[in-house]
C-alpha cells in the first residue's frame, strides 16, 4: 500500500480522537467548574463560625472593588467602642424587628409580595443579617439569584452567631461611601470624630444614608435625607425594645 493510500486511510480516525478530547476537555472544564460552586458554597458555612470570635479581614464586596482598581478605606471598631446612637438609629432605618427574627422578616416578606410597586421582592424586605452575609460573601446589585442565596446563609447566620455579633460585622463591613467600609473609617471619613464619638444627630444621618451610600452625603445631607434623619433620631429614642439585643 502506497503511503498516499495510508493517509487516506488514517483520515476517518482523526475525528473521534478529536471529538475525545473535545470531550475530556469539557468534562474538566466542568468538574472545576463544580468544584468552584462547591467551595463557594461550603466557604460561607466554614467561615460563619470563625466569624464568631475572628473579624472579616476582607468580603467579596470589597474584593471585587479592588479587582476594579477601586481603593478601600476601611477600620475595625468593636461595637463596645461605637456610639449606642449609631447602633439604635442603623437598626430603627434599615431592620426596627431585627431583634424579634430569625434572619428573615416574614412579615415584611409579605407585605413586599403584596406591593408589587418599585421593584416588588427585589425593592425590600432585606434584613440587617442578609445585608451582613451579602456583603461578606456575594455581590453587589439586585438579582434573584442573589436574594436566593442570602435567605438561607441569613438563617445559618443566626444559628450560628449572636445578634449583637451580626450588627457588629454589618456596621464594620457595610460601605458608607465610595470605598469607605465601616462606622470607624466612616465617622472618620465625614465628620473627623471616632465611631465612639457620633452625636445622636450624626449617627441618624449616617444611618440614613445607608441605602444609598454613593448618593447621599450625611455630612452635607439634602432636605430629603435631612427629614429621613430626623425620623430616624425621633425613632432612636423610643427604640429601647427593638435594639435590646444588641444594647444590653
Amino acid at each position: 500500500m502506497s503511503a498516499k493510500s495510508r493517509r487516506r486511510t488514517n483520515k476517518p480516525a482523526a475525528a473521534p480522537v478529536r471529538r475525545v478530547r473535545k470531550v475530556g476537555l469539557a468534562r474538566r472544564l466542568i468538574g472545576r467548574l463544580v468544584l468552584a460552586i462547591v467551595i463557594v458554597i461550603l466557604m460561607p458555612v466554614a467561615l460563619l463560625p470563625v466569624y464568631s470570635k475572628i473579624n472579616p479581614p476582607i468580603t467579596t464586596v470589597m474584593i471585587a472593588k479592588r479587582v476594579a482598581g477601586a481603593s478601600i478605606i476601611k477600620a475595625w471598631q468593636p461595637i463596645a467602642a461605637i456610639s449606642p446612637h449609631l447602633v439604635r438609629a442603623v437598626i430603627v432605618a434599615e431592620d426596627a424587628r431585627f431583634c424579634a427574627h430569625s434572619g428573615i422578616d416574614w412579615r415584611q416578606v409579605e407585605e413586599v409580595l403584596l406591593d408589587p410597586e418599585d421593584g416588588g421582592p427585589l425593592r425590600g424586605a432585606s434584613t440587617i443579617t442578609m445585608q451582613t452575609v451579602k456583603n461578606l460573601f456575594l455581590w453587589s446589585g439586585r438579582s434573584w439569584l442573589r436574594k436566593g442565596l442570602e435567605v438561607p446563609l441569613a438563617l445559618y447566620a443566626e444559628a450560628v452567631l449572636s445578634k449583637r455579633r451580626i450588627m457588629e460585622i454589618y456596621l464594620n463591613v457595610a460601605e458608607w461611601d465610595k470605598g469607605i467600609y465601616g462606622a470607624q473609617a466612616a465617622a472618620r471619613h465625614y465628620f473627623g470624630v471616632s465611631a465612639a464619638h457620633l452625636s445622636a444627630a450624626q449617627a441618624a444621618r449616617m444611618a440614613a444614608t445607608l441605602p444609598a451610600p454613593l448618593l447621599r452625603n450625611p455630612a452635607r445631607p439634602s432636605r430629603a435625607v435631612g427629614r429621613l434623619a430626623g425620623l430616624y433620631a425621633r425613632r432612636a429614642e423610643v427604640s429601647g425594645p427593638y435594639v435590646a439585643c444588641v444594647l444590653n
